[in-house]
């Protein structure tokens, strides 16, 4: 068969994994002008589809980035930091300045202190050796802070390129269409002023007569949850609306299960606040620990749901890992569920996940 190229973004043409680059339809193969599924919702529909790519994948792409001299933005999902800041970042970008953006910030309590946010991020950028030039914080579904945003970008762009950089289920594509749209006032502009893109998975939007805004593919962190789950379950545990932050009072000897999904046993210490920050519409039974493995067992995927009988199937082995905590208010985070947050007070914890979920502890966020 003869190799077929997107006229849009350059990828090769194949019609077997739609959630890959290059994906089209068969019944789009005889037309003149062959686009993949990604930019033929873009010219047509105003849409920009992720598309799903490996981070080594990706870092082969990159080289074009690292060599141009423009702005790095790199958008993480401030609900899912862990899994969402990538640590390979500063192999991405080279030289250039990095803008880090974190989206979603409707998802976290009111009471959110953003000040404390953005010096704990910084330090969390900084430990992995990325550094940046400012911190930007927006909800691109309700379109808070994309103004600050903009006049950032322009502020450090400096008349040069903008690249967009992140993970898969960060709000990528919400986040440009949004960004777009108020910068023009059309709600069609990216469809009226669309140009193909010229380096492989990568969608150009001009920004003005010299300088582009770089769409780039959405790379998989396969440390999420998000990757693990069924298509229904991942909108039980995507939060939509204010995360409600729920309390438990836990003896040492007892657990929490966060529906099938993840479970906390509290091993030693003293009576103490459980606080849960997760999806209001995902489900925390708490029980005996002793009692904790036979509930497992007889009630995942019913009582203890999500995972479905469809995500069930697809669960790799389910294991915990034991903290030893400080006196301080400490965070135990679950990456793409959530986290929670403990008192410390020298308490001893089991945190248990999927294998290849890297569970993680930090000092509190909120």
């Amino acid at each position: 068969m003869e190799q077929l190229i997107c006229q849009g973004c350059g990828a090769e043409i194949q019609t077997s994994e739609e959630s890959e680059v290059g994906y089209a339809p068969p019944s789009s193969l005889n037309k003149e002008i062959v686009l993949c599924k990604r930019c033929f919702r873009l010219k047509h529909y105003n849409e920009i589809q992720d598309v799903n790519i490996s981070d080594d994948d990706f870092l082969q792409m990159v080289s074009s980035i690292r060599d141009t001299d423009g702005l790095i933005v790199h958008l993480i999902d401030i609900f899912d930091v862990d899994g969402t800041l990538l640590k390979s970042l500063p192999r991405i970008t080279g030289a250039n300045p990095i803008l880090l953006v974190g989206n979603k910030l409707d998802l976290l309590p009111k009471s959110t202190n953003v000040n404390k946010l953005k010096n704990w991020l910084q330090r969390e950028a900084s430990q992995l050796g990325i550094k940046v030039k400012d911190i930007a914080f927006i909800s691109s579904k309700k379109g808070t802070g994309i103004d600050s945003l903009k006049q950032l970008i322009e502020t450090y762009r400096g008349k040069k390129d903008v690249f967009i950089v992140g993970t898969t289920n960060v709000g990528k594509s919400t986040f440009i269409n949004k960004l777009i749209e108020q910068s023009t006032g059309e709600a069609n502009a990216i469809t009226t002023s669309y140009f193909p893109g010229t380096t492989l998975g990568f969608i150009e939007i001009p920004l003005d007569e010299r300088n582009v805004l770089v769409d780039t593919p959405g790379i998989v962190n396969k440390q999420q949850m998000a990757h693990y789950v069924s298509d229904k379950d991942l909108k039980t545990i995507t939060p939509n609306k204010e995360i409600k932050a729920r309390v438990y009072q836990l003896q040492d000897q007892q657990t929490l299960f966060i529906g099938g999904l993840a479970r906390l046993d509290f091993l030693k210490g003293e009576k103490q606040s459980f606080v849960c920050y997760f999806s209001n519409e995902l489900s925390i039974h708490r029980t005996k620990l002793e009692k904790a493995d036979a509930l497992y067992e007889d009630h995942l995927g019913a009582l203890l749901s999500p995972p479905d009988s469809e995500s069930v199937n697809n669960l790799p082995e389910f294991v915990g890992k034991t903290f030893k905590l400080n006196d301080e208010k400490t965070d135990i985070v679950f990456p793409g569920l959530g986290w929670i947050s403990v008192q410390g007070k020298g308490a001893t914890v089991q945190a248990h996940t999927w294998k290849g979920i890297s569970i993680t502890v930090r000092k509190s966020l909120i």
